[in-house]
């Protein structure tokens, strides 16, 4: 979930019938002004009381959106389901398949609770602040998964394995199917392999490891740890508020700091703003510790342009414009929701979003272990939310392998947006470099601009999830 930008050390959920009982960020905190003499008591005391109340919220947010995934949403069968630049006719039996089992390969990561402590508090969970930075996680990991894997890796919905996605924390020791379809979703092999026996042992290697990148530990170089400690950079702390423009910098940060991807980056559009000889310098950075002569042509590249897309409320003007982008195969997804209540969306249908929710709260996973179980990193059911209520503040993620990729996604990203809002595009691809220097590229605080022309006015975003200056 987001937390109120009003209020630095608390957050509160998008408001339900549920809330007017109970807030779910009411954390204590780990320190006390108490006297020398009974500072450590009194620091010891508050810890285990910060740990109850973590375990707590924990709980109280399984059961707030826990029933939710016993519902099932409703896809129509008359009309295509768009996800990640592809159609599915759901009135096809295969391709109603392909459609599921696609889905369930996407790597789900949810609130978690159980992990170790996190540096300079008592958390032990992120229940109840970290949703951004779990869809953040999410769309980065979609990313990953382009650039690391083929084309079409899915997991199959194995519908007896789990009464329903409830059943997800209960770790079982059997092994999901996993296949390789073609585009057309017909299985090359012919048959299903269990994970323990793929045929390909390094294609299984390195989904486990991209699993493990976003562990809940402070090893993982994508892990809610490391996420945490490059938030305080940018004047953010474990249970504070979180938008999707500072998640956008935290991930940049991370993937600049990992030595995993050394061909991969990360560029964060400035005022909607993509730079196209900043992206080249980018993309063609010297590997550190190699010579000038053994530079690289051109390296991967994620693109992440946050944008606010109305006042209060989300632009009618826009949906056509977002619908445009999510039929796209190099857009990787958008991080955002519906008021202070983030969620990863993947893919529409008519007038519905489609979704992974990351607020409901499992049990870490030690990935120290041989062969960890990975059946409670993805979830097999879609979930639908009108475009209506989509909170106009976002985050839009795009990824390119090489350079012709890049150039092939500016010309349709570039012809999706020119048709958004009536005056002026989503955001836009500018020749030339960005004037703002290196240094103020990561914002200090939760405020993005956005510059056209002179005819600016401030919004109340106070009920949004982030601050823009908006036209």
């Amino acid at each position: 979930m987001v937390m109120n930008p009003n209020a630095s050390s608390t957050c509160s959920e998008s408001q339900s019938p549920a809330d007017e009982y109970m807030d779910d960020w009411l954390f204590l905190p780990c320190t006390s002004a108490a006297t020398p003499c009974h500072e450590d008591k009194s620091r010891q005391d508050m810890e285990e009381g910060g740990k109850l109340k973590s375990k707590l919220v924990s709980v109280w947010n399984s059961v707030k959106y826990g029933w939710s995934f016993k519902q099932k949403s409703n896809l129509s069968k008359s009309s295509p389901v768009i996800m990640f630049g592809k159609s599915y006719q759901l009135s096809d039996q295969g391709e109603n398949e392909c459609f599921h089992c696609s889905f369930a390969a996407l790597l789900w990561l949810t609130y978690r609770r159980g992990f170790p402590q996190l540096t300079g508090c008592c958390l032990t969970t992120d229940s109840g602040w970290g949703c951004l930075l779990r869809t953040g996680q999410m769309l980065f990991a979609r990313g990953l998964v382009l650039h690391l894997m083929p084309e079409g890796l899915t997991y199959p919905v194995i519908h007896h394995m789990f009464k329903d996605d409830m059943d997800l924390p209960e770790i079982r020791t059997e092994t999901r199917a996993v296949s390789i379809q073609n585009s057309k979703g017909v299985n090359k092999s012919g048959r299903k392999l269990s994970l323990g026996s793929l045929l390909d042992k390094c294609m299984e290697s390195t989904h486990r490891k991209v699993v493990s990148w976003f562990a809940d530990h402070p090893s993982a170089p994508f892990g809610i740890h490391q996420l945490v400690e490059f938030g305080k950079s940018l004047g953010k702390k474990a249970g504070d508020w979180y938008g999707p423009s500072i998640v956008a910098h935290i991930l940049r940060k991370a993937a600049e700091a990992s030595t995993d991807l050394p061909n991969l980056v990360i560029y964060v559009a400035q005022d909607c703003t993509i730079y196209i000889e900043d992206v080249k310098e980018l993309c063609r950075r010297r590997l550190s510790g190699i010579s000038t002569a053994s530079i690289q042509p051109w390296k991967a590249i994620i693109l992440l342009v946050p944008v606010r897309l109305g006042g209060q409320n989300l632009n009618p003007a826009y949906i056509t414009c977002v619908k445009k982008l999510l039929k796209l195969k190099c857009c990787i997804g958008i991080i955002g929701g519906k008021p202070k209540h983030s969620l990863y969306f993947v893919g529409f249908q008519d007038e519905h979003l489609l979704y992974l929710d990351p607020h409901y709260c499992q049990p870490t996973v030690d990935i120290t272990k041989d062969n960890f179980p990975v059946e409670s990193f993805h979830c097999k059911s879609p979930r639908k939310m009108l475009f209506s209520r989509m909170d106009p503040s976002c985050t839009i993620g795009f990824y390119a392998k090489g350079q012709k990729d890049f150039e092939m996604l500016r010309r349709v990203v570039d012809e999706a947006v020119s048709t958004s809002a009536e005056t002026y595009p989503m955001f836009i691809f500018a020749e030339g470099h960005s004037r703002v220097e290196e240094e103020s590229k990561s914002p200090t605080n939760n405020i993005t601009y956005v510059q056209r022309k002179s005819d600016l006015r401030r919004v109340d975003t106070s009920n949004s999830m982030d601050e823009f200056v908006l036209l």
